[in-house]
This record gives structure tokens, sequence and C-alpha cells, in this order.
């Protein structure tokens, strides 16, 4: 983003690394009193309780299930902000490329949350016999290097233009493909004759807050890269920077409805009609 260029508009050499003084947009000038109170919170709570969570969802994975795999996977990310939230009220603003890493990478570990649990309601059978641990892991991976078609052009001194095109394009991609989950979601549930209606609730309940928490949390920050007016808002800014550093204590929302969700072979065991004549699969 813009916070990692000089003033100028031309590209900061790689000698000089960015650093918080140099930031705007999602990223303030300065680290007002009121951002260190808001981050020490954010450190205090969000990092015991993911940590927790982790070690929860560890042991589901350990009996078969691969859906909390994403989720690990989205409060790794996590943990990584977080640790660099230390880092940036401590004034060593040096973490900005791994803070970046990390809140791109929860993007794309939301999308795989969302997609995952349209396959189980829309694709019982398809995802029963073809999900495996191992294929998760994999989605993991690509995952987590996909961040580095921003960060690494945002290191090499790439024109700022092109390197907030790569962020917007990142973070917009992921809008039709939650609308299409959300929706598609929906249908299958509706269809889902044997599934109790709290689990149902659940369900729809976890993709709806994957869909909300990329609404609110990341879309400030992307029409900041997309408007200029935008990012010559000091209000639009400082109110775009709070929402993605609230992104972190948003996820842990969605521990709890994998945590109680219901097991996926009693998920994936449901007759759910697939074809306008009412045949069931």
């Amino acid at each position: 983003m813009e916070a990692f260029y000089t003033d100028n508009g031309t590209e900061n050499s790689n000698d000089t690394p960015p650093t918080w003084g140099d930031a705007h947009g999602p990223f303030t000038s300065t680290v007002p009193p009121i951002f260190r109170v808001l981050l020490w919170i954010i450190i205090c709570t969000g990092l015991p309780l993911t940590l927790l969570a982790i070690y929860s969802l560890y042991f589901l994975v350990r009996k078969g299930h691969t859906a909390p795999v994403y989720v690990i996977n989205l409060l790794l990310s996590d943990v990584l902000q977080i640790c660099c939230f230390i880092c940036l009220v401590l004034d060593s603003a040096l973490v900005v490329y791994l803070y970046l890493f990390g809140e791109m990478a929860s993007v794309g570990f939301m999308v795989c949350i969302a997609l995952e649990r349209y396959l189980v309601v829309a694709r019982p059978f398809w995802y029963r016999f073809s999900r495996s641990v191992h294929m998760s892991v994999l989605v993991c991976v690509v995952v987590w290097l996909l961040p580095l078609v921003y960060v690494l052009p945002l290191y090499l001194g790439v024109d700022s233009v092109v390197v907030e095109s790569v962020f917007a394009v990142f973070h917009l991609l992921p809008l039709p493909l939650l609308l299409f989950f959300l929706i598609g979601t929906f249908k299958g549930l509706s269809k889902a004759t044997r599934l109790p209606l709290g689990e149902k609730r659940r369900i729809m309940a976890a993709v709806l807050l994957v869909f909300v928490i990329y609404f609110l949390l990341f879309l400030p920050s992307i029409l900041w890269s997309l408007v200029e007016e935008f990012r010559e808002d000091d209000v639009f800014s400082d109110a775009a920077s709070v929402l993605l550093f609230l992104s972190p204590v948003a996820d842990l929302c969605l521990y709890v409805f994998i945590r109680k969700g219901a097991p996926h072979k009693r998920l994936t065991c449901l007759k759910v009609e697939t074809d306008d004549d009412g045949s069931s699969a």
C-alpha cells in the first residue's frame, strides 16, 4: 500500500525498509495512544484465546476431521498478525511485510472455510469420499504462498500503482466466491431432509459469519486501495486501520461454529435432493 512508498511517489529502496512513520491508509502516520490501547487489548485477549482455540482444534484433526485444518491455519495467520502488533506497539515497524503476509493469508483461509461448508451440504457424497487431510494440507500450502504475489513486489520496490492494484484484486476476488458459497449453502441446507434445525443454523451461521467479517473488516481497505480520495481522508484511513486490526479477534467466532458443529460423517450421510425430479443423492 501507499504506506510503503516515499512521499514523492517513488518506491522505497531495499536499503530503507518501511517504517510505521512512513505509513498512511490502513497504517497511520503515527501510532496514536488510542491505537496503542486497541492493539494491546487485541494482543492480551486475542493471542491467548487464539492459541487455546488452535490447541483444541488440533485434536479434531487427529480424529479425522478436515474442516479444522483450514480454521487452524486461519488462526495461525491471526497469531502472526498479533505478533506483528506486539512489534508495532514497541515501535518496531519492520514487521509490516509479515503483517501483510498474515493478513492476506487469512483472507484465503476464510474462502477455504466457506468452500468446505458449501461442499458439506451441496456435494455431501463427493466431499465424503474425496476429502483427506493430505489434500487439505496441500491447499493450505498454496494459500500460504499466494500472499507472496503482493509482498514480494512490495519488497522489491515495484511501482505503487501496480502494488495497490495487486492488493485490491487479491482482496476483491473472494467476494464473488463467498457470495456463491453463501447462496449455495443456503440452497443445500433447504434440501437437507434429516439435518436438525440447530445444526442447519450453525452451518449457515459459519458461512454467513465469514462473509460478514470479510465485508465489514476488509472492504474499507479495498476501497482505500482503489479510490484516491479515501487515501487522502485521514478519518477513513484510521477507520480502515481499526477494522483491519480487529479481524484476528473476529476470526475467533468461527472456532465456536466449527467446534460445536455436527460431525462430518453425519453431515455427509444426509439425504440431499439434487435433481429437479425429486430424486435423492
